[in-house]
């Protein structure tokens, strides 16, 4: 695999650096950031995920989320991938919510999103494979996100929980087939079969499948997205399969990196914990 290093800078004695390289899942070049903590410079760490949300890259929650200095504190690895597939040979949309930016962590299967829209495979299979034979990573993975990428984090989690050994998520779109934010993008990725779609909807996936250990989810209680996050529909699903987890709606937060940066030091030690067990 040939990674090019597009920047590296030093962060809390560890190394923050962005790469690209050629993916085979998203028939294009494809971009990633990853944060080592000073503790990978003598032996392999755990590695959390995080999943950004729409209209965001790489370089939202490097540069904003405030997840580095945890992340040295815990010796625990960050890896923040694209939301999408780019370039201009990807098909795009001139609405923020679908197309480039708006990758749903999903495989695409109608055109013109097939090509390249292949989300789904590259976190679960590629980028992951690239990251275990490229850096001092211990095979234990830990995934969190944020709205369409906190959507991304539970359903990438549920499906592969053989993969993952930790799991949450800030305001993630908690019910996509019942939203707007959903709606739209998995017909337009999947067709108009609804069932096609509950392998992407947390709450359905949740219903069906539960999680194997306990949730953190952070909402903030002024967000302005929360019509279309649906928070209710999961904190119900939990309640009615008593799945093990905290549902924690944070008075005065939004939907922006301000509430995010807040508590990632929170979600940070969560995963350190369940990872070192």
């Amino acid at each position: 695999m040939d990674l090019k290093v597009i920047s590296q800078n030093r962060s809390f004695g560890g190394e923050q650096t962005v790469y690209s390289h050629s993916s085979e899942s998203c028939d294009c070049e494809m971009t990633f950031a990853i944060y080592l903590p000073p503790q990978a410079k003598t032996g392999p760490v755990p590695v959390l995920w995080y999943l950004s949300g729409l209209t965001c890259t790489h370089e939202n929650a490097m540069t904003k989320g405030g997840f580095q200095e945890a992340a040295a504190d815990y010796g625990v690895a960050v890896v923040f991938p694209d939301t999408s597939p780019r370039g201009d040979n990807v098909a795009d949309d001139d609405a923020y919510d679908l197309g480039q930016g708006a990758g749903f962590y999903v495989n695409a299967t109608r055109d013109p999103w097939r090509s390249h829209f292949r989300m789904y495979d590259y976190i679960v299979d590629e980028l992951r494979d690239i990251v275990l034979k490229n850096f001092p990573i211990q095979d234990r993975h830990g995934i969190t996100g944020h709205s369409m990428g906190g959507h991304g984090a539970i359903t990438i989690a549920i499906r592969n929980a053989d993969k993952f050994g930790s799991l949450s998520a800030f305001a993630p779109i908690a019910h996509p087939t019942r939203s707007d934010w959903g709606r739209k993008q998995l017909s337009s990725y999947l067709g108009d079969d609804e069932n096609t779609w509950v392998e992407h909807d947390a709450t359905l996936l949740l219903e069906e499948h539960g999680w194997k250990g306990d949730l953190l989810i952070d909402q903030g209680a002024d967000d302005q997205f929360l019509d279309l996050l649906k928070p209710e529909a999961l904190a119900n699903m939990m309640a009615k399969r008593r799945q093990p987890g905290q549902i924690r709606i944070q008075e005065g937060y939004d939907h922006s990196y301000f509430f995010v940066n807040s508590f990632a030091r929170d979600h940070v030690e969560w995963h350190a914990e369940r990872l070192s067990q």
